[in-house]
Formats: C-alpha cells, sequence, structure tokens
C-alpha cells in the first residue's frame, strides 16, 4: 500500500493547460532545441493562445519566424533573448534593429555550459572566448595560472520548456536524435521543469541506457499534439 503511494506521488504527468499555470508575464522561459528543431511546438502554442507577454527568452536561438520559439518572438512577446545567434528569423533581427527586444549574444559553446552550469549549482564559466574584443566590455576578468579569463555568469530560468521522443511516469527522459542538442541542458537548469514528449511510458519501460535526463530534473511531462518542425529545413 505504502508503495503504491509513493509511486503515486512520484508521478509527474499533466496536461498542457496544467502545465500553464506556471508561466506568467514576466516569466523567464528557457527553451531547448536548435533552430527550430526540439522546440516544443505545443508548450509554444499554449504560452501564444494564453497571451503571455514580455517574457526574457533563453535558449540557442530565435527559431524561424513561425517555427518552434520564432513565433513567439515574432509576436512581440518576448522583452529580452539571451542567445547564441538570430539568423535564422529576420523578424527578430528587426525587433532588435527597432529597439523593441533586447538581445544578449553568447558563443554557442559558451552559452551551453553557462546553460550547464546554473543546471549544476555553479555561480559561473571562465572562457577566453572574448578577450581582447567588445565583447569582454563589463565583463569581470579572472586569472588562474598565469592566464587570464573572462567570468560568464552561470543561467537559470524560472521555467524551463524542453522535448523529448519518450518520457516515463516518472519523468525520464529519452531523446531521438538532433532533439538531445540542447534540451539536456535546459532540463537541469529551470527551477520548474516541462517536458512535451511524443509518448508517455510506464515507469521501468525505458532502456536505463537510453535515458538522457533523470526524472529528478523533470516537475511535470505532458504529451505533445505534434511538431510543426519538419518543413522548416526544405
Amino acid at each position: 500500500m505504502q508503495v503504491r503511494e509513493t509511486r503515486r506521488r512520484l508521478k509527474k504527468t499533466g496536461t498542457l493547460e496544467k502545465a500553464m499555470a506556471h508561466i506568467h508575464d514576466g516569466s523567464t522561459i528557457m527553451f531547448g532545441g536548435f533552430g527550430g528543431v526540439g522546440n516544443p511546438p505545443s508548450l509554444i502554442d499554449g504560452i501564444i493562445d494564453k497571451g503571455v507577454q514580455d517574457l526574457t527568452l533563453i535558449g540557442n536561438d530565435s527559431g524561424f519566424p513561425q517555427i518552434g520559439i520564432g513565433k513567439l518572438i515574432s509576436l512581440g512577446r518576448a522583452r529580452k533573448l539571451i542567445a547564441s545567434h538570430i539568423g535564422s528569423n529576420p523578424v527578430a533581427g528587426q525587433l532588435m534593429i527597432d529597439g523593441k527586444l533586447d538581445v544578449e549574444f553568447s558563443p554557442q559553446g559558451t552559452l551551453a555550459e553557462r546553460i550547464r552550469a546554473g543546471g549544476v549549482g555553479l555561480g559561473g564559466v571562465l572562457t577566453d572566448i572574448g578577450l581582447d574584443s567588445m565583447l569582454e566590455e563589463g565583463k569581470q576578468k579572472v586569472a588562474v595560472g598565469g592566464k587570464e579569463y573572462l567570468l560568464e555568469p552561470a543561467l537559470t530560468a524560472e521555467v524551463s520548456i524542453v522535448y523529448a521522443k519518450q518520457a516515463d511516469e516518472f519523468g525520464n527522459l529519452v531523446y531521438d536524435t538532433s532533439a538531445r542538442n540542447t534540451n539536456p541542458l535546459v532540463a537541469m537548469a529551470g527551477k520548474f521543469t516541462i517536458a512535451e514528449v511524443e509518448e508517455i511510458v510506464p515507469a521501468g519501460s525505458l532502456d536505463p541506457e537510453c535515458i538522457f535526463t533523470p526524472g529528478i530534473f523533470i516537475d511535470m511531462v505532458i504529451p505533445t499534439k505534434g511538431v510543426n518542425w519538419r518543413w522548416a529545413w526544405e
């Protein structure tokens, strides 16, 4: 009886409607994926339908104007974006030029390490990327072993949203091919992490060797309504 009660409490399956209760105007949201692929489409559409605005978004890139996280940006729902590039979304570029979107660029490897650092509880990372360039402006320098580095602060978010191929009831995640890009890092760095998945299976059904994100990092699992990124690369 006690085992049954413990399993019930560990179950993390939810609905899109329950997930939206955790996202509000002004929220900081971190998203997984690369170029729209691996962005969680149902969660993004849910944010749009709820009318959430004034968001700070953290993720690899700005997607495409009508694909992935780019849909939110194109609608002017974001106040700030922290990303490695916005080249695939000309709307994001125009919003930045018009002063309607604050964009903080971070080199891709540095961005990934800043997210990973946030996920494991570190304060930041040291890197020599950007030394002696405009990227070092306003940043603290640290000397280690006679060599100088820039201190890049760790990144966390109020809510992380990720996409995975499979999840079990306890939130253990399996990713498919390129959706394994930034999703595992982002899943660790949210104070509340929501996983949108293609399939939810009973606990114990997943091959442990294929689990990239342990369920301890996941707070809620919801089923996807389908992806919309396949044609983006055609």
